[in-house]
């Protein structure tokens, strides 16, 4: 294989997607951004899908460098073998959907199907936060929260791509209930969405918080971030939130903690941004609740490549499938 060759790499969001051509060494020598316009369904996000990969397969050739496959990003539940999306929160209306074979037929190239927070996983693992820890966790925390597994040295994806799923590792059985359609879900207690949710239900009862001022009252336009801007001012409600987030996400990451044994955990996604105000408490939680060895030897550090953890870690994906391994080294 020719380093020169790239992959095209998409990471499809909910609400855009990015189509990028990658290089081995993780260089990124073309990305644009599209509206995923996802409420439209399946067949036409495929068609605009479809559309961008072959615009940026020309490009790729203009600068004289022939793509070798194509490895495709996608939130949700995924048959990776089959190359099939079996349901996927972030695309309504998804349901078994060949995505690969679509897209190989259309482009004339080899097409991988990665869970994105997976394909985050080989990112950070090949090119960021991760380089030179053979036993790492990813998790992803933003709107949802997901997450992927390094062992040895290898993405640990499960028989069918699913692992990795943290987020929807039960807390509280009483607890409220998940998109997922389970109950006490730590992504229901720590996601983006739960802590905007926590906030607008405890202002529509009556509790005083600056974040109402900081919307100007339209409180269905509360966001994590909103919340947590609020905290860092010193707003009462808002640190409340914020602390209770992060005393479920040090619980969950100490479970995590006693199951793995990593050497590290990264932590990316839009929360992260929160910094010390989201992870010192967790860190904390974990030297509470996890075995004394393994919570002694994790290292908890923030993610390194931010959007574009999924587009490098997706061609990683394609990379070391094309030579017969799951990750490039």
């Amino acid at each position: 294989m020719n380093k020169l060759q790239p992959v095209i790499a998409v990471d499809v969001g909910g609400t855009k997607t990015i189509v990028a051509a990658v290089l081995s060494d993780g260089k990124v020598i073309s990305r644009r951004f599209y509206l995923t316009q996802a409420d439209e369904g399946a067949t036409e996000v495929i068609k605009r899908l479809s559309s961008a990969i072959n615009k940026s397969i020309s490009q790729a050739k203009s600068m004289g460098k022939e793509p070798i496959g194509i490895g495709i990003g996608v939130a949700g539940i995924l048959d990776t073998r089959r190359g099939i999306v079996t349901t996927s929160p972030n695309l309504p209306g998804w349901r078994n959907v060949p995505v690969r074979e679509i897209i190989a037929a259309r482009s004339g190239l080899a097409t991988f199907l990665i869970n994105d927070a997976n394909a985050a996983t080989l990112g950070e693992y090949n090119f960021g936060a991760g380089r030179g820890f053979d036993n790492m966790l990813y998790i992803t925390v933003s709107t949802g929260i997901g997450g992927g597994i390094i062992i040895n040295g290898e993405l640990s994806s499960g028989a069918d791509g699913c692992a990795g799923e943290w987020g929807h590792m039960t807390l509280e059985p009483d607890g409220p209930q998940c998109h997922c359609g389970n109950f006490g879900c730590l992504e229901a207690l720590a996601g983006g969405w739960a802590i905007a949710k926590e906030a607008v239900t405890r202002i529509e009862k009556g509790e005083s918080s600056s974040i109402a001022g900081m919307v100007d009252g339209r409180i269905d336009y509360i966001t994590a971030e909103i919340v947590a801007k609020a905290a860092r001012k010193g707003d009462r409600l808002a640190s409340e939130i914020v602390s209770r987030a992060a005393n479920y996400l040090g619980i969950g990451l100490a479970s995590l903690v006693n199951i793995f044994n990593p050497d590290l955990i990264v932590i990316g996604g839009g929360l992260s941004k929160m910094g010390n105000m989201l992870l010192k408490p967790a860190q904390r939680i974990i030297k509470e609740r996890a075995f004394e060895l393994p919570a002694k030897t994790v290292r908890i550090v923030r993610a390194h490549l931010g959007s574009n953890a999924g587009i490098v870690g997706a061609a990683a994906y394609v990379f070391g499938q094309r030579i017969g391994t799951g990750v490039i080294v």
